[in-house]
């Protein structure tokens, strides 16, 4: 079968442009021009794999000898010339009369390097608020004098150039390729007093503490940022001294969710320890996302203005991404669910592009009606219509839904009789399937690895609940039958081509006796197994392990017949699409692979987040993946172009589960902060968090109707939350989907419907059978 394309791996970029359209897919990147052991980075929102070509640009410095006014009229000279170059003249004239400049002065004045450096990069992004003109809107903002001035043009390749504050020149933001260190460090540069830094920021925090409520709550977003960047130029300057006073009189403001990321930054104390420091690099590459209203923002710029605090002016500038909206500001509960991440939050337009979170339309089969079915049913005492069910089952496939992509808009495998007749079977378990609800909780049935003293690190289950898979610490990946049906290998060869081929019981006759056993034991992999995941047909089973490759494993011959190798570092999970064929991996490396099994390059690579990738998820229509990261976000991928269609902030700590609710439109998200997220993927908004956990969350899932959603954690805990209740009644107006904030429930204990505790188990995986029974999955720890 053909895959995605025969073609290298993609480095994926991150975020369409919202105005222009959806861009084309980035050109292939052939392997040996991106080895998979660069991190990736993201500049700006977009992504940038490691092989760019083009070399990284940087703001040039204004010499000692210009003075702020020759410079002004330099910037505005070199832009007039760039117009006049690109046959402009309405936007030339435009400017001259706003300068007030002549035609002949144009000549005169030779271009400094800082002019021609304005006029370098032609991917430039605009910074923030409306001093800033977007890419999409193919214009040019220009410093003269303190106030800008807009240059509307025609061409999309006009660099947007940053505004600057009265009497400061050469700020240029420049989106850089690939983030040379060098690079990166320069825009520390900086010239003001070190001694000054603790007042500049008293002095702000002092402003936003006694403006009005409204306000506070927006404008206290600014404090970690900051402190973060004012740091880092204290220690870039080799101010040491002021730069370990100014963390020790500060760091204790800052939120508690960004202890960890304070614990790294107290560790960079010299300029040598910044260089190729990834947190460091972080920080400077990808631009912290604010949302706040019109008014905090002007509220802001007007006391900067007047304070002169040109300091914080510039790291608002240089560094931060202003995401402004109209309308009344958030309270401080809005935007404490929805900040925390690595970046900040997400930008609007990151959201906006159209996902098809619809189901493919299944095939229609026959389902026959089993006369032992029938009568099992009534020697219970309560005979069920069984017709009417099964036409519910069929009926649902028939209908085509509106948001489902086209069905030929991935590859996807053909379905082969063993598929069909599987279907057969779920379709038949599904009509005998228990539906839940407040009033119905699931029973639960859980297992329990006992002396697991080689450390179980990952478990799975098949979809129709015969085998069950642990991975271990010992490298060793152990399938278990959990029903009376023993693990069986084929034949050798040599009794094989004894076999009649043209009997009907073919497929039992090849399956050779002596090798019948509860256990089958694995071995291959060099390092602990983090994930594990069956195929829908349960013919291969896969693992990842931390010695950087992702294993195919037969569940005919219990043998491994692929190794892939792409990620060079420990890989955390790996999932099967629901349809078989395409698998997802992701690790250390802050990327994650799409494969098929018939290749060993991968297909895809997803790059975008700032740290570790911890967990894979398929979206149930296969043609979309959601990866959770230790940066705090949730990325939702598109497997055809490779883009990054929805990017979700909220939780305070890294992701280590997914689950998407069996229609397709919802997603629940669970992390080491113990709480559970729940997002509306159409329009790409937090619509719920339930409360709960003490610990974090290894496993989710919806139950086959999608009424109820089980949460298991290191708490010990199994949780059943009410799943239909959380998601109904949305309010999913214009308005909210413009400013992108949603008001939440305040309490979440009346959509919990129950907590089963273990003795000493922590979850670490959930499954519902086809009839809706809940299996549970840990090992007992003594501890």
């Amino acid at each position: 079968m053909a895959a995605l394309h025969e073609e290298p791996a993609e480095v994926a970029a991150v975020q369409p442009d919202p105005e222009a359209g959806t861009p084309p897919p980035p050109p292939a990147v052939p392997p040996a021009a991106a080895p998979a052991a660069a991190p990736a980075t993201v500049v700006e929102g977009e992504a940038t794999g490691a092989g760019g070509d083009a070399a990284p640009l940087k703001p040039a410095a204004p010499g000692p000898a210009a003075s702020p006014a020759a410079l002004d009229r330099q910037t505005l000279v070199a832009v007039l010339q760039f117009l006049r170059r690109s046959n402009l003249r309405e936007s030339e004239e435009i400017l001259r009369r706003e300068a007030r400049l002549l035609g002949d002065d144009l000549g005169a004045t030779a271009l400094s390097p800082t002019s021609a450096g304005l006029l370098g990069g032609s991917g430039s992004e605009a910074d923030s608020g409306e001093a800033l003109l977007g890419r999409g809107s193919g214009a040019a903002a220009v410093a003269i004098g303190g106030s800008v001035a807009a240059v509307a043009t025609s061409s999309p390749g006009v660099a947007a150039v940053a505004a600057v504050p009265p009497g400061k020149v050469g700020g240029v933001v420049v989106v850089e390729d690939q983030p040379d260190v060098s690079a990166v460090l320069s825009a520390y540069n900086q010239q003001g007093d070190p001694t000054l830094y603790e007042e500049y920021y008293s002095g702000l925090k002092h402003f936003i503490e006694c403006s009005l409520d409204c306000h506070r709550a927006e404008l206290s977003q600014l404090f970690y940022p900051l402190f973060v960047h004012m740091y880092l130029e204290l220690v870039y300057n080799q101010h040491e001294s002021e730069a370990k006073s100014f963390f020790e009189r500060f760091h204790g403001d800052q939120e508690c969710y960004y202890q960890d990321d304070l614990r790294v930054l107290s560790s960079l104390t010299k300029k040598e320890h910044m260089k190729g420091n990834e947190t460091m690099l972080d920080f400077r590459t990808s631009k912290f996302v604010l949302r706040i209203s019109r008014d905090s923002y002007q509220l802001l710029k007007r006391h900067l203005q007047e304070k002169q605090n040109n300091q914080i002016w510039n790291i608002v500038q240089e560094h931060l991404y202003i995401d402004i909206f109209d309308g009344m500001p958030r309270s401080k509960q809005q935007i404490d669910a929805m900040v925390g991440s690595l970046a900040g939050e997400a930008k609007r337009e990151a959201n906006k592009a159209k996902v098809f979170f619809g189901l493919l339309k299944e095939p229609e089969f026959d389902v026959p009606l089993d006369d032992e079915d029938e009568e099992g049913e009534n020697e219970e005492g309560k005979p069920k219509k069984k017709k009417p069910k099964k036409d519910n089952v069929g009926s649902k496939s028939k209908k085509q839904d509106p948001n489902a992509p086209p069905q030929n808009r991935i590859p996807l495998p053909e379905l082969k009789d063993s598929d069909k007749l599987d279907k057969v079977m779920n379709m038949k378990e599904a009509a005998r399937r228990v539906r839940l609800g407040p009033e119905c909780l699931p029973s639960i049935c859980f297992y329990t690895f006992l002396n697991a003293y080689q450390g179980l690190t990952a478990v799975d289950i098949t979809d129709d609940s015969s085998m069950i898979v642990g991975g271990f610490a010992d490298s060793t990946v152990r399938v278990w039958s959990v029903t009376p049906k023993k693990l069986r290998s084929v034949k050798t060869a040599a009794d094989l081509s004894l076999i009649d081929k043209e009997s009907d019981d073919v497929l039992e006759r090849i399956m050779d006796e002596k090798t019948a056993s509860e256990l089958k034991i694995l071995y291959g992999h060099s390092g602990p197994v983090y994930g594990t995941s069956f195929s829908p047909d349960r013919n291969y089973l896969l693992s990842c392990s931390e010695d950087g490759t992702v294993r195919l494993w037969s569940l005919q011959t219990f043998t491994c017949l692929v190794g892939y190798k792409g990620h060079n570092y420990p890989v955390w999970d790996t999932q099967f699409s629901p349809y078989g064929y395409y698998f997802v991996s992701g690790g250390h490396d802050r990327v994650a692979r799409l494969w098929a099994t018939d290749h060993y390059q991968p297909l895809r690579i997803f790059a975008g987040h700032l740290a570790d990738v911890t967990c894979t998820r398929f979206h149930p229509n296969s043609n979309y993946i959601a990866t959770g990261s230790a940066d705090r976000t949730i990325r939702l991928w598109d497997v055809l172009n490779g883009n990054c269609v929805r990017i979700f902030t909220g939780h305070k700590g890294p992701i280590h589960s997914l689950a998407f609710s069996p229609n397709g439109r919802f997603l629940a998200t669970g992390a080491t902060d113990g709480r559970v997220l729940l997002w509306d993927i159409g329009h790409g908004l937090m619509v719920g968090e339930l409360k709960g956990h003490t610990d974090t969350i290894y496993a989710l899932r919806f139950s086959r109707d999608g009424e109820i959603l089980a949460s298991g954690s290191m708490d010990n805990t199994v949780r059943l939350w009410d799943a239909v209740k959380a998601f109904e009644d949305l309010e999913t107006d214009d308005f909210t989907t413009a400013t992108g904030h949603i008001n939440l429930p305040e309490n979440s204990q009346d959509l919990l419907l129950g907590t089963y505790m273990t003795k000493s188990t922590p979850v670490v995986h959930l499954h519902f059978t086809r009839r809706n029974l809940l299996l549970a999955a840990g090992a007992y720890s003594s501890q």
